[in-house]
């Protein structure tokens, strides 16, 4: 059985432009040829019609550049005939001169579309690497409703120095992480995801709380250092601020380790109640150089129907054209009765409203409602 080619109408239209743009062109085509035809001989309008196929580039691709060029040079031929001007060099000239300018157009879409094809082939492997290591949370896990928001700073990125991750333990408890790699751009997305699979790869174990953050530590610090030259020791310091929790699911409880992160806000009903630390411990990355050999975990009190906020500093430091950073505190406490999906989209709303759509710096949040278990 024979099979018949299909017309493939790909890259005929550039992305976000309606096909019903060509008849900008072909109007002009047939307006110069009536004109032209219908002119006085000392009138020739015949040179416009060089900018049908150079109007077309800006909406159309090789194809449909082509074809206007094509029929731009057809009405230049019809236009010399009917005036009986066609042997002239006046007219030839003009035909050739549409003929180079209409390669050259067709030429330009070539070259465009396969810089275009490139570009998005390297956006979407790169989309597909970011949402490998930002994994979205869990809906539902435990006791536990969980939502998260990212926020990059940096336009067509998904991931950048903020995370966070999620992972279930065989003893019924939800281990979350939150955190903010220091700096920007590919060096902090590197630490990120080397946090992240850290995390990953012994959150789901009997390990108590802090014997996870002194993994995370450790393999943070030793990895960021191991390649790293002597001489930037002292000049180049890797860290990252994290907050580690672990939610049981029959204990009313929360126990975190806070390594220089701001503080969780835990929202019963409409009031708000910071999770302030007793003690907040160095970042991720300097324990270890500090000798920290150990940390201490707070516990706090989350019941069913609280819901607790964690968020980076991109979110409490974002700020409107007078300088003003945004008042999560105040805030927060109106959305404290909605579920965490629908409040990550008020707080979204809420902060892109106050910077402009400008966000300064990447911002993350999770929203975690504890349910009946």
């Amino acid at each position: 059985m024979a099979i018949r080619p299909r017309l493939d109408f790909r890259g005929l239209w550039r992305p976000g432009y309606a096909p019903v743009l060509v008849v900008i062109p072909l109007g002009l085509i047939v307006t110069v040829c009536v004109v032209d035809v219908l002119a006085p001989p000392d009138i020739h309008l015949g040179p416009l019609l060089v900018a049908a196929p150079a109007i077309t580039v800006a909406f159309a691709g090789a194809w449909v550049t082509a074809l206007m060029g094509a029929l731009a040079v057809l009405a230049q031929v019809l236009i010399g005939l009917l005036r009986g001007v066609f042997s002239t060099a006046n007219v030839q000239t003009q035909i050739a001169a549409l003929v180079v300018v209409s390669v050259v157009c067709v030429a330009v879409c070539v070259v465009r579309d396969r810089r275009e094809r490139q570009l998005n082939l390297v956006r979407s492997v790169a989309e597909a690497a970011q949402s490998v290591l930002l994994r979205p949370l869990p809906a539902r896990t435990g006791a536990l409703r969980i939502a998260g928001l990212y926020l990059p700073a940096e336009e067509e990125a998904d991931l950048g120095g903020d995370l966070y991750a999620v992972a279930r333990t065989a003893d019924h408890s939800t281990r979350l992480l939150i955190g903010d790699v220091r700096g920007s751009g590919l060096a902090a997305i590197n630490n990120a995801a080397l946090l992240l699979g850290a995390f990953r790869a012994a959150a789901h174990r009997q390990a108590t709380l802090p014997r996870l953050a002194i993994h995370l530590d450790a393999a943070f610090r030793w990895d960021t250092s191991q390649w790293r030259p002597p001489t930037e020791q002292d000049t180049d310091e890797d860290f990252a601020t994290a907050i580690l929790l672990d939610i049981p699911d029959h204990d009313p409880v929360v126990h975190l380790i806070t390594c220089g992160h701001p503080p969780p806000l835990l929202l019963r009903e409409h009031r708000l109640i910071p999770l302030v630390p007793e003690v907040s411990h160095l970042p991720i990355g300097f324990g270890g150089v500090f000798g920290l050999g150990t940390y201490d975990v707070q516990t706090f009190s989350f019941e069913v129907g609280d819901l607790l906020l964690l968020y980076t500093d991109g979110v409490i430091e974002a700020r409107d054209a007078e300088g003003v950073f945004y008042p999560l505190a105040e805030r927060a406490p109106q959305w404290a009765m909605d579920d965490p999906d629908k409040l990550l989209r008020l707080l979204e709303d809420d902060l892109l409203a106050h910077v402009h759509d400008h966000l300064n710096d990447d911002a993350a949040v999770v929203a975690i409602r504890r349910r009946t278990a």
